[in-house]
């Protein structure tokens, strides 16, 4: 496979919901005409607390500075893996499965943060640009590098990479951030380049007039989050949405895959995240590509959040590897019913996923059942994460405990 370290010098920024107004005319000139400001990476994703920006300088020079708009101090290059050296199509690609054990947990062991932007066509890393040497030596014996230089890709010796600046190896960060789950399901989608314009009256509905009132960050309620995802990169288009807001649209320009499958959402971060802190994605994506589970991973200014298929539409022998994964202290993803036994709403569901070993949490009404039973909540060894509203519940048996008796992915 190939590495191939894109032209685009991207800024990161998010753009305050009370000043909105200040930007829709340049926002509707980087959505519907691009060719007007020569930018080429943008993408604009709205989250219950704000929008996030992430577009290339001639995108950065549209937006007046303001009080509304927060931007991160670090200028971010951007990473495709190519395979079989075919660039980004209209094809739908499969997550951040396929590279998070050869570039992500790389990475995040020598201490390199990373934010993530998955389309439908493909996944894009961001990298600090002054971390582009470490990352150079880290993916160097995985990937042959190439750098883009107008529209030409050279090679990167990987000599060039060292220059004093190699970081030391380092464990991955320890850090276990809260997680939750809404229940409202979404759609990855694409749609033709000239199509655009018949939805366009849909779009600037969705994103300018249609707003929920803004929330405190990591606040919220698990029923169902503020999500709408808009990426125009080079001439190609990807669009999250959740089911409802997909109704608005024509069915007939929407294009997405074949069975026309529904991820569900997982919001990483209580508080917000920053830009400092290493294996935040790794911690998520490296364990679910264990047992092969897909998952679409959108950074935001502030969280995270990665995208799952539905649990009902997983194949048999994906759960049996993920229990064969249990066993061995991976992961594996599923959803499973609140037993009354908890004190929780039966309607409420887990999302169970087992990660990296960590330091047990406090206890909950889960983690307390779940210690009555003889499992351990606080032991060092692999653990389950379960989002029960909102909490995050260590345990190290699934199998032991009665309550996880219905996990249709682990038993």
């Amino acid at each position: 496979m190939d590495l191939h370290i894109l032209e685009h010098r991207v800024r990161v920024l998010s753009l305050a919901r009370r000043g909105l107004w200040l930007y829709t005319h340049p926002l509707l000139k980087l959505l519907f005409l691009p060719q007007r400001c020569r930018c080429k990476f943008f993408s604009l994703t709205e989250t219950p607390e704000d929008y996030t920006i992430m577009l290339d300088e001639e995108g950065f020079k549209e937006l007046p500075p303001s009080e509304f708009m927060q931007v991160a101090d670090s200028t971010w290059l951007v990473l495709s893996v190519v395979s079989n050296g075919c660039a980004p199509s209209g094809c739908q690609a499969t997550g951040v499965t396929k590279i998070a054990r050869s570039v992500i947990a790389p990475l995040a062991e020598h201490h390199v943060s990373v934010l993530m932007l998955s389309t439908y066509q493909t996944d894009f890393i961001l990298v600090r640009e002054r971390d582009l040497p470490v990352v150079i030596h880290t993916l160097a014996g995985e990937f042959d590098i190439y750098k883009e230089e107008n529209g030409e890709s050279i090679p990167v010796p990987c000599d060039d990479a060292s220059n004093g600046f190699l970081k030391p190896k380092s464990a991955p960060s320890p850090t276990l951030h809260p997680v939750q789950s809404p229940q409202n399901r979404f759609c990855i989608l694409t749609v033709a380049p000239d199509t655009l314009p018949a939805i366009a009256t849909m779009l600037i509905d969705v994103l300018f007039y249609s707003h929920s009132p803004p929330k405190e960050p990591g606040a919220g309620d698990l029923d169902s989050i503020t999500f709408f995802s808009f990426s125009l990169i080079e001439g190609y288009i990807s669009i999250v949405m959740d089911a409802e807001t997909q109704k608005q649209f024509p069915s007939d320009l929407l294009l997405t895959s074949s069975s026309g499958e529904l991820w569900r959402m997982v919001r990483i971060g209580g508080q917000p995240l920053g830009f400092d802190e290493c294996g935040i994605v790794a911690q998520i994506a490296e364990p679910l590509a264990a047992v092969d589970i897909s998952a679409y991973y959108i950074s935001t200014f502030n969280f995270d959040h990665a995208s799952l298929r539905k649990a009902s539409q997983r194949s048999s022998s994906c759960c049996r590897s993920a229990r064969r994964a249990a066993d061995s202290g991976q992961v594996c993803g599923d959803t499973v019913p609140v037993p009354s036994c908890t004190g929780l709403s039966p309607a409420r569901c887990l999302l169970v996923l087992i990660l990296k070993p960590f330091p047990g949490a406090g206890q909950s009404p889960v983690a307390q059942h779940h210690s009555a039973h003889g499992g351990d909540t606080q032991g060092d060894t692999a653990v389950t994460v379960l989002v029960a509203e909102g909490s995050i519940v260590p345990s190290s048996a699934l199998g032991s405990c009665p309550v996880f008796s219905g996990c249709r992915g682990c038993h």
